[in-house]
């Protein structure tokens, strides 16, 4: 197996330009590389992109204009560990205010139909804790969030 990791295909229906762009303006770090086109071997798609290649925080994906066929689902999604609070906030308002939707547990749907986990720093930790009074807390909490809060899920851990 190649030590160069893995590259994720998403499949669009005819909007992997879109969606590449999009995600290098959400993400920091974020890159679009070589572009591909449908040929004549494919006469009624001859010319339009078929492939975006693009970077994001070191992860490396490729749009494919597949066609409508396919469509994503909540069974894969991204999770976006954060630095802060702050950084969880921005790209859950950003990734839902561009036409996403909210779902539970930090949980959302960017308008492309991509899930994406905005995870703040600790929470990990505290739904997982070793203390399985302070983790059923917490995880109690998260089940009531939308939009992840550490600070309120550290006090519903701390609480006794």
């Amino acid at each position: 197996m190649s030590s160069k990791g893995f590259t994720t295909c998403l499949w669009f229906d005819g909007e992997a330009e879109a969606a590449a762009a999009y995600y290098v303006s959400v993400f920091k770090d974020g890159r679009i590389g070589r572009t591909a086109h449908y040929t004549d071997a494919v006469p009624d798609r001859a010319g339009e992109v078929l492939t975006v290649e693009f970077e994001i925080n070191g992860q490396k994906f490729v749009g494919l204009n597949g066609g409508p066929e396919f469509r994503f689902s909540e069974a894969i999604s991204f999770q976006i560990h954060c630095d802060d609070q702050a950084e969880a906030d921005r790209y859950y308002d950003t990734l839902v205010g561009d036409g996403g939707e909210e779902s539970a547990c930090g949980w959302v749907k960017d308008r492309f139909g991509v899930s994406w986990q905005v995870i703040p720093p600790g929470v990990i930790d505290l739904v997982t804790d070793a203390d399985p009074g302070r983790a059923a807390r917490a995880t109690a909490a998260m089940l009531t969030m939308k939009r992840l809060d550490a600070a309120e899920l550290r006090r519903a851990a701390d609480a006794a």
